[in-house]
């Protein structure tokens, strides 16, 4: 379990625990209730898994507690405590759709091949008002092949991620992956939710020939690394794929410029800076990008200045604009910036770590021989993506061998297929 984000609520188990077992009016927040089953999910005990149920259990009207008890549904998930399926199964009848889009989830995550419980769950399919998407996904996961035809009703469905899941299940269950490619038509397509959720199902469907596209894909680079990853490891593993092949692909995806991506948006080239600029802040990556393009197209020269004085302003502050701020400084090779990209380069806060990577690569596009020790120093995480562009930044510093000797023993193996190369 990632626990990158373990203490953020600054709450111990025994605090968690106590918080969900205290009566209702002795809770002083609304909030507080909801934040001790999030954080009960990073302590894999009999004693908060118990706690988690009993949340679920109690059925009170109160909004405090149907928020947490919806929270609680989740965690369990996340423990995969198969001694919470039969709570987590009373909620798939509930009339909160949330919570049975949550109890539809944690049963995927737990598994189970009780025939009663995946009917049941394909019966919400019949349900109106419910998330389509995670119940047919779920549905997949676990095999459960008499939901076929229901599900074949949704790929037809007005929702663009729905169709895509429906559209992937159905050659799961039936194991005819000849539709695969529809799926990946949805890499390119104008809703960001659907982009997102189509990197999913293509990593559930295990389709290798995809990780080209989603490299392509105009979403945050997060959920393209996390795809290519996931699908690149296995396909490794089960000797499908070799390294040699997904390299550049890994490579070109976490240098991560815009050319090399199918854009979806196509601004005005001459669109203004100031206009620009403010694409980066916009929470539908593909304008980002689109937007970068034009900067790096169109404002080479003007660009620099603008994004250090943005950056300075605003930009600092929101983990989006930050991340391509970063990494458009490195692209246009702007020496002023050395600094600033030193200072990302750090920075641990955990909304801020992919513009670590981001960084890295952008110190090595500068070419300047200081940051050759702040590179072996930004080798010390457990983040793959950031180790891995600190290779390719490396490469550029001309102090490659140096970090493959460091992390020669790393346990990732995309690292240390890299290193191998």
């Amino acid at each position: 379990m990632d626990k990158r984000f373990f203490n953020i609520f600054g709450l111990t188990e025994a605090e968690a625990i106590a918080i969900l077992q205290a009566p209702i009016e002795a809770t002083k927040d609304d909030t507080d209730r909801y934040v001790a089953a999030s954080q009960l999910a990073y302590f894999p005990t009999p004693e908060a898994i118990s706690a988690l149920i009993e949340t679920i259990d109690k059925d009170y009207p109160d909004r405090a507690h149907r928020i947490a008890r919806r929270k609680a549904v989740e965690s369990l998930g996340r423990l995969k405590a198969e001694n919470g399926l039969a709570s987590i199964r009373n909620c798939l009848q509930d009339e909160d759709c949330y919570t049975v889009e949550n109890a539809v989830w944690a049963i995927g995550e737990i598994g189970t091949e009780d025939e009663g419980i995946l009917a049941e769950i394909a019966q919400l399919l019949d349900r109106p008002g419910q998330v389509y998407r995670i119940i047919i996904q779920v549905l997949a996961k676990l095999n459960y092949k008499p939901a076929l035809e229901k599900i074949k009703l949704f790929t037809k469905s007005e929702t663009p991620s729905v169709v895509c899941a429906a559209i992937a299940a159905v050659c799961r269950l039936s194991e005819d992956y000849s539709q695969m490619n529809r799926v990946v038509e949805f890499l390119r397509h104008p809703n960001i939710n659907a982009r997102r959720g189509c990197i999913q199902d293509l990593i559930d469907a295990k389709y290798y020939a995809a990780i080209p596209e989603i490299a392509r894909s105009p979403v945050s680079v997060v959920f393209r690394l996390r795809g290519i990853k996931i699908l690149a490891e296995s396909a490794i593993t089960e000797e499908k794929l070799s390294f040699a092949t997904i390299e550049p692909v890994l490579d070109r995806t976490i240098c991560d410029r815009p050319q090399d991506l199918d854009l979806v948006y196509r601004f005005d080239p001459e669109r203004s800076l100031p206009d620009t600029i403010n694409d980066l802040y916009h929470t539908d990556f593909g304008r980002c990008y689109a937007g970068s393009q034009i900067m790096i197209d169109a404002y080479g020269d003007a660009a620099p200045e603008a994004l250090l004085k943005d950056f300075a302003e605003r930009g600092y502050r929101d983990y989006g604009a930050h991340y391509h701020i970063v990494k458009l400084l490195g692209q246009l090779k702007y020496p002023p910036s050395y600094d600033l990209l030193r200072e990302a380069l750090h920075n641990t806060t955990p909304q801020y770590q992919k513009s670590r990577a981001a960084a890295a690569i952008a110190l090595g596009n500068l070419e300047d021989k200081r940051a050759i020790p702040e590179i072996k120093k930004a080798l010390n995480t457990r983040i793959w993506s950031l180790k891995y562009a600190c290779l390719l930044a490396s490469e550029k510093l001309g102090c490659d061998r140096e970090v493959k000797d460091i992390l020669a023993a790393d346990s990732d193996l995309l690292i240390r297929a890299k290193i191998a190369t």
